[in-house]
């Protein structure tokens, strides 16, 4: 049973290592899956930030259309043939009880959060590749980072079809509802929360973009009053956005007027999520009269995160940090 889930989550996931090792060395895909299976030791329970970090349970009680996985919340240390930039990297799954994690700037505060999706495939999470590394960069900056814990696996859409459930995006209107609602506590200013994911994070910073109009779970306190439109988003190699019939976006992202500023980061030669995601999407925004910047390399693959490369898409956060203040979210 764990052979056959794990199969799944790396053919549907969006990290290209992952997907490039299984087809060019079979014994690194059996190395994998005895890892996320126990088998092998690099497993273990429950993710835990740094002590300096707190996790904080999204929701006060029973979770809005919870779905059952198969086993506990588990870690995995990728095996070394999988690693980025030369570094290990862990992947979390299984998580039924959705978390977030404020990493709050240490000296100067801009006042902008900027609340992060990991990618992973809507099966798991890679917690710090595209998480805790991320937070850190933010708040070197200025920037409160906000690290979402969503549910997975099966939280999203595959292709075109709708999810089982729709518990990841039930998890990320919860979190902007969350974070606004405590803006003066976090020292944040509330129209400056903004959204950053990758791969299917990327996928999800734009359906909580598209659909914050009415929350798809009973209101459960005063949180779920606050708007959960993002200020701003950003959307690195995002998956699931192009609609393969045609050259249009998924319809399940409709995007209008009221879409926010998006900012666009992608390879051409990513292999997993096609360009043609971040391309379908750019359109859309631009037919709506979003304000959009996409920047497209020649070279960069996929699931690079933060992590600096050979290749020039590594300058991607500064030129985020210059984009957010012609936006206006950070001060000159």
């Amino acid at each position: 049973m764990c052979a056959r889930r794990i199969f799944a989550g790396l053919v549907d996931s969006s990290y290209q290592p992952i997907i490039i090792t299984i087809l060019m060395n079979r014994f690194t895909f059996v190395l994998w899956t005895l890892l996320a299976c126990g088998i092998l030791s690099a497993q273990t329970a429950t993710w835990q930030p740094s002590r300096e970090h707190t996790q904080l349970p999204i929701w006060p009680g029973t979770v809005p259309d919870a779905q059952p996985v198969d086993g506990s919340e588990f870690v995995t240390n990728v095996p070394p043939s999988l690693r980025v930039a030369g570094k290990p990297w862990m992947s979390v799954g299984n998580v039924s009880l959705p978390t977030m994690t404020v990493y709050s700037p240490k000296g100067t505060n801009t006042g902008v959060a900027v609340i992060i999706f990991p990618g992973g495939g809507y099966y798991e999470l890679a917690i710090d590749l595209e998480g805790t590394e991320v937070c850190d960069w933010l708040t070197s900056k200025g920037i409160t980072g906000v690290l979402l814990k969503y549910r997975v696996p099966n939280s999203g859409p595959h292709g075109l079809r709708e999810p089982k459930a729709p518990t990841a995006l039930e998890d990320a209107q919860r979190t902007v509802g969350l974070v606004r609602f405590h803006a003066a506590e976090w020292h944040i200013q509330p129209h400056k929360i903004g959204v950053l994911g990758f791969s299917a994070g990327g996928h999800l910073v734009a359906a909580i973009s598209t659909h914050f109009e009415k929350r798809l779970y009973p209101p459960v306190d005063a949180a779920d009053n606050e708007n959960c439109r993002p200020d701003f988003a950003v959307a690195l190699y995002p998956g699931h956005l192009w609609n393969e019939k045609g050259f249009d976006l998924n319809p399940t992202i409709p995007v209008t007027s009221k879409t926010p500023p998006t900012f666009i980061v992608q390879a051409e030669d990513d292999p997993v999520d096609t360009v043609n995601n971040s391309l379908a999407y750019y359109i859309a925004l631009r037919k709506a009269g979003v304000p959009v910047e996409m920047h497209l390399f020649a070279q960069g693959r996929h699931g690079f995160g933060l992590r600096p490369t050979k290749f020039p898409i590594t300058a991607w956060p500064q030129l985020m940090k210059t984009w957010l203040r012609t936006v206006g979210m950070i001060p000159d």
